[in-house]
């Protein structure tokens, strides 16, 4: 396994790496890295497959379940009505005191509990998404910055190129037929050409592959009109160069990163939305769950369990997609020299000498590029130092060739300068250093958000099997229709008295009515200016017998069982100090 310097992979990786691989026949299968292969697909598709199979089992549950609420508790309910009707009398109203209440409090928290875990799910899925987003941009500005580096060597070259082929075209040409009748003179500027010529080709050689959005240089000097005609471009940073156009192929060649990186901030945009969306879905099943158990309102809990379904299937499938592409990089971040090596996709474009230069950048290395540098800089140097000759002595004797040498040494004062920065792009640093922080980016972070996710959806699913097993069981805890109306017309009556309280009214109303406290005439006086509060006015019942209001005790005196003029008047008299005048006119006849 080929080394990359300032990148090992993580305990993630290995354990990922060294898990066994089976294909459809279940026989063992190497975990080498190799998309294109259908063996190494079909190893995916068995780790893909356990989610399905869970996805299944999530599904039995469920349905064991159902059956159990919908057959086994109708029998319950017939068998069982005596019971429940002791156990509620003697239980407070909503109490949970009884069989019946604590399966209906066990029930409760059983969801409220499979929500919590479920909330606790949506929090690591935020973060995991959060994770592999920063890793799949960590990775594709490596690449667009690798890019960049190849498109400013690819425009230095073609800038270069085009400039000496000017050269040779325009003043070199009219140097010549000035120097027509100096042999001297005429052999020095046909050697200038010459080297120019061979500084083209060198450079035409030059090749790291095509990045995106660069054209292609003309090789040879049979097509330099052409090269002529192509403006000199300067290369735009990455962080202000529009994206490039996709192709329409599935994968161009040579590779290009301004390719691969477009296609992944494509891909990248579409996961995280798609990411965000269904952690959304189920943050509101959640809150709704927990809204519909608090207000007990069953048609809430119904619609929410048909999304909990969906929920259900989508954090399997989501589970199974996570499996795959998590195995897929472990295997990549493993040993990602070799893939990239080997791969005809990279090959393509450029040689194995050269990637493995990029790669490794071991100094011990040579540069594959170092004897072509070095031949031109010696071309150069050359040129230099004919022009150099010829303007000592050609110009003092022929004063018109001033102008095209002058033309000539701009030219190649801006060569030199184009080839001193080409020399520093083409050393492996740079290149290297993309390289380091794109697997960084991919196999650090793009891996722990990955198996975050792969967490969130293990936990979700299973938080929504116990929810689509226990919301059955809590919404036939609920009131029916016809309990709720009876409560309402009850609460509608006396809103003020309590549900125990009319409970125990209407159970003292089936033993019969109670005989009255008190029988008199005019037990409805109240004794004038008195801050006392009224005496209680009996209320006639059907048979004829005087009955009572029930009001509280402590608000009024327990009266006698009978009343006397006299009598009444002491009682108003222990209550508040009426006027002792007015109360006899009142019982004088």
């Amino acid at each position: 396994m080929a080394t990359v310097p300032g990148y090992s992979p993580s305990l993630w990786v290995r354990l990922c790496h060294a898990l066994p691989r089976l294909d459809l026949t279940l026989q063992s299968r190497d975990n080498v890295f190799t998309p294109d292969s259908w063996e190494y697909q079909q190893t995916l598709l068995v780790l893909s497959s356990l989610s399905a199979i869970a996805l299944v089992l999530s599904l039995l549950v469920v349905l064991s379940f159902l059956i159990h609420y919908c057959c086994c508790h109708r029998g319950d309910s017939s068998s069982g009505s005596e019971e429940e009707e002791e156990e509620d009398d003697t239980s407070g109203a909503h109490g949970y005191s009884g069989k019946k209440g604590r399966g209906i409090c066990c029930v409760t928290w059983v969801s409220v509990a499979a929500v919590t875990i479920c909330c606790v799910a949506i929090g690591i899925g935020f973060y995991g998404n959060s994770e592999a987003n920063d890793g799949m941009y960590q990775l594709t500005s490596s690449l667009l910055t690798a890019n960049y580096t190849l498109a400013s060597v690819n425009h230095l070259v073609l800038d270069t190129v085009t400039g000496l082929q000017l050269s040779i075209t325009g003043p070199l040409t009219t140097m010549e037929e000035l120097f027509s009748s100096s042999m001297p003179f005429l052999v020095s500027t046909r050697t200038c050409r010459r080297l120019s010529e061979t500084v083209v080709a060198l450079l035409s050689s030059l090749t790291l592959g095509r990045p995106s959005g660069v054209p292609s240089l003309n090789n040879g000097a049979g097509n330099s009109s052409s090269a002529i005609a192509s403006p000199p471009v300067t290369p735009v940073p990455p962080s202000l160069s529009p994206p490039a156009p996709l192709p329409t192929s599935p994968l161009p060649g040579p590779f290009s990163p301004g390719w691969a990186a477009n296609t992944l901030m494509v891909n990248e945009d579409y996961r995280w939305l798609s990411y965000v969306l269904l952690l959304l879905l189920d943050l509101v099943v959640c809150l709704f769950i927990l809204l519909g158990l608090a207000k007990q309102a069953r048609w809430l809990l119904i619609l929410m369990t048909v999304l909990a379904w969906l929920a259900l299937f989508l954090s399997w499938g989501s589970l199974g997609l996570e499996t795959a592409t998590v195995v897929a990089v472990s295997d990549f971040c493993s040993d990602p020299n070799t893939f990239v090596l080997n791969s005809t996709h990279f090959n393509s474009g450029t040689s194995s000498e050269i990637l493995d230069y990029y790669l490794t950048c071991n100094r011990r290395m040579n540069s594959p590029f170092q004897q072509l540098l070095t031949q031109s800089q010696r071309a150069l140097s050359s040129i230099h130092t004919h022009l150099s000759s010829l303007e000592r002595e050609a110009l003092p004797q022929i004063p018109k060739a001033e102008r095209p040498l002058r033309e000539v040494q701009e030219i190649l004062n801006a060569t030199e300068g184009n080839f001193h920065q080409l020399v520093a792009l083409l050393n492996c640093r740079g290149l290297n250093k993309d390289y380091v922080d794109s697997l960084k980016g991919l196999c650090y972070d793009g891996m722990e958000g990955l198996l975050y996710l792969s967490l969130y959806s293990f936990l979700s699913a299973l938080a929504f099997t116990a929810i689509l097993c226990s919301l059955p069981g809590a919404w036939r805890s609920f009131p029916s229709d016809l309990e709720e109306y009876e409560d309402s017309d009850s609460e509608s009556e006396d809103p003020f008295t309590s549900h125990q309280a009319r409970r125990q009214t209407a159970m003292g109303s089936q033993r019969g009515a109670l005989p009255a406290f008190y029988s008199y005439q005019g037990a409805g006086w109240t004794p004038p200016f008195s801050s006392a509060p009224p005496l209680p006015t009996p209320n006639v019942s059907s048979n004829g017998n005087p009955g009572y209001e029930s009001l509280p005790l402590i608000d009024r005196q327990t009266p006698p069982p009978s009343y006397s003029p006299s009598m009444m008047t002491a009682y108003g008299g222990s209550q508040s100090t009426p006027n002792p005048a007015h109360s006899s006119n009142l019982y004088s006849h």
